[in-house]
């Protein structure tokens, strides 16, 4: 069983669901620290104007694990929902989704994790492929770093570990996985183009961009293809 894992990214984009469909089981990574100017708390989408990044204030402490950080309520739901609807109301299948995703931004946001959670196992559900969704915290590991990443893997009864690439110079430590004598592959992601709204084409935008445009199985085929999968020696 291929398990891969992430930090919760708000909207998740393009990339993040490519890694996602090549899995059995994905773990959301929500007990770790919170990283700011990244995408666990924005995303991009395509406006008449161009790529709109949407950003979720919050409120950080140092060090603060991503499921601590929280989200204060100051009016960015409404103009984030609004954004959305502007930029999407003509899209061919906005109208399916148009309540299910409007209930995320009605009630405000305690905290960073369990609404981006949510919205992600939604979004994984609504494409398709029956791959299984957990929060890391709710497993219990206490090790740390790479360790960490293969005692989830075991935990889960999985049997080979999907990283993105760029992890491998990052922080990964691939000795680690083989000690453990568990198979470590790498993650690479090329968008593929697809039929958007609003002028010229802009990869790597929100996943809603292709789903809206292009429907559940459609997506879920464009993320599978444009992802490519590779050993790590």
């Amino acid at each position: 069983m291929r398990v891969s894992i992430h930090q919760p990214h708000y909207l998740a984009w393009l990339p993040y669901l490519g890694k996602i469909v090549q899995s059995d089981c994905f773990v959301l990574l929500d007990d770790v620290e919170f990283t700011r100017n990244g995408y666990q708390n924005r995303n991009r989408i395509k406006t008449p104007q161009g790529p709109l990044v949407l950003t979720v204030p919050v409120k950080q402490k140092l060090a603060q694990k991503i499921l601590e950080v929280e989200v204060p309520d100051n009016g960015w739901r409404k103009k984030h929902w609004a954004s959305i609807q502007q930029a999407y109301a003509k899209a061919p299948y906005f109208g399916k989704y148009r309540d299910a995703l409007q209930a995320f931004f009605v009630d405000p946001w305690e905290n960073l994790a369990d609404p981006t959670c949510a919205m992600l196992e939604w979004l994984v559900e609504t494409l398709g492929g029956g791959i299984r969704v957990v929060r890391s915290s709710s497993l219990g590991i206490e090790t740390s770093s790479t360790q960490r990443l293969v005692d989830i893997v075991r935990a889960l009864g999985g049997t080979r570990y999907l990283s993105g690439s760029h992890a491998l110079q990052a922080y990964l430590d691939p000795a680690i996985f083989a000690a453990n004598e568990m198979p470590l592959e790498l993650f690479d992601f090329s968008c593929p183009t697809y039929p958007q709204m609003h002028g010229d084409f802009v990869g790597n935008l929100a996943t809603l961009d292709a789903l809206f445009q292009l429907g559940p199985e459609a997506t879920r085929e464009l993320v599978r293809q444009g992802g490519s999968i590779r050993p790590s020696a």
